[in-house]
């Protein structure tokens, strides 16, 4: 029990809440990008790649690289680097230069624009280049910088709640109660975990939350515990992730006697990021979403033997965003990808399987569900294949 919380302490002693454990991991279709309902790629078109190099951080090179390098596989994928002008442009950061080189690529002939991979960033690239038609396919999970020319790619809180949501109402988990962090994310993870239960006919019955501290999650545990079992809530849905309040908030859940044994618990991100948190006592029996676990493990597998390294969490984003533009070649005409042709009804396959992006430039993705039985992630409920499949 002492280990278990002195690593949970310094875990939240860090305060950060980290992008993988946000972004869900990356899987490459055999038969490489392609649309969801099927269709023949053809024709060329020319892609603005911002990534953020440039800026002097060691991470930010390694993320530029990789998703440099997931999105060449995907354009090999598609049968030929010919078919693709990937043209890349370092933003360092920042959404100045996020602008300028925005702005920079669609004066090049750029069609579309694949990232840049901060909110803020992509927010800065769609303001520059909206009148130009040019649309921006943004690494971002932010939902707040989604419409108008710019969508995100990255999984979003509202995606995960709901399919979440709808899984645990059809186990009879119908009553919920909502865990939350007290910050924007934990806040932004409420309202997509209340929106989604709604959704799926279940009912909020109780919503607790903890200071984002230690000694926040030490004060509030024993009262979010008592409320959930005078609630008669069947699940407590936790916005925590495995990088800020997660481990130390579901151990002292369960040392007040709540569990998934006894209230079934189910996480908005993922807990098998990293491996370690898989062993957590507090997490056992607990429900989380996440792409098809194979998929994951193929990508990986040809990310490794292609370039000696592993993949970032988050460069399959980059090979999904190929995925789309592959697809669509046809529809570009010599022009700029289109918002209509983009949000097809049928969809995309990409690194973490079928997606589809929305009008309102937030995306759906098809998650399957895993259950952490015994220290091991065991999938529950796989990920759907279209999207008038189970789990939509």
């Amino acid at each position: 029990m002492l280990s278990v919380l002195n690593r949970a302490r310094k875990s939240l002693g860090h305060i950060v809440i980290a992008a993988a454990s946000m972004v869900l991991a990356a899987c490459v279709p055999a038969a490489g990008p392609t649309a969801a309902g099927g269709g023949a790629v053809s024709g060329k078109v020319q892609v603005a790649l911002l990534v953020p190099g440039g800026s002097g951080q060691a991470s930010d090179e390694l993320l530029a690289r990789s998703l440099q390098n997931a999105a060449r596989m995907a354009i090999t994928d598609l049968g030929g680097a010919a078919k693709v002008d990937l043209r890349v442009y370092n933003t360092a950061g920042q959404p100045a230069q996020a602008a300028a080189m925005a702005t920079k690529a669609v004066a090049e002939g750029a069609q579309i624009i694949l990232g840049p991979v901060f909110a803020q960033e992509a927010n800065a690239a769609g303001v520059a280049v909206a009148a130009s038609g040019v649309n921006v396919l943004a690494f971002s999970n932010n939902p707040d910088i989604a419409g108008n020319n710019v969508f995100v790619l990255g999984p979003t809180f509202g995606n995960t709640a709901g399919r979440l949501a709808s899984y645990a109402v059809r186990q009879g988990k119908a009553k919920v109660m909502i865990v939350h962090d007290r910050n924007t994310a934990g806040e932004q993870g409420r309202a997509a975990i209340a929106a989604g239960v709604a959704a799926a006919g279940g009912q909020v019955v109780s919503t607790g939350s903890y200071e984002f501290s230690q000694n926040g999650v030490m004060t509030a545990a024993p009262g979010i515990a008592s409320a959930a079992k005078s609630s008669g809530a069947q699940a407590v849905f936790l916005t925590a992730d495995t990088a800020g309040a997660l481990p130390l908030v579901s151990q002292l859940l369960a040392d007040n006697g709540l569990s998934s044994a006894s209230t079934q618990f189910v996480g908005l991100t993922r807990w098998d990021i990293p491996a370690a948190t898989l062993a957590l006592p507090g997490v056992q029996g607990g429900w989380f979403a996440l792409p098809d676990p194979a998929l994951y493990q193929q990508y990986q597998s040809r990310y490794q033997a292609s370039f000696n390294e592993p993949p970032h969490p988050i460069s399959g984003l980059a090979y999904d965003g190929i995925a789309a533009i592959g697809a669509l070649m046809k529809t570009a005409k010599g022009g700029p990808i289109s918002k209509q042709a983009l949000t097809q009804g049928a969809g995309f396959v990409g690194v973490n399987g079928i997606f589809r992006l929305r009008p309102d430039g937030t995306n759906q993705r098809g998650l399957a569900i895993a259950q952490i039985r015994g220290g091991q992630s065991v999938v529950v409920d796989p990920a759907p294949r279209s999207f008038g499949g189970t789990g939509f």
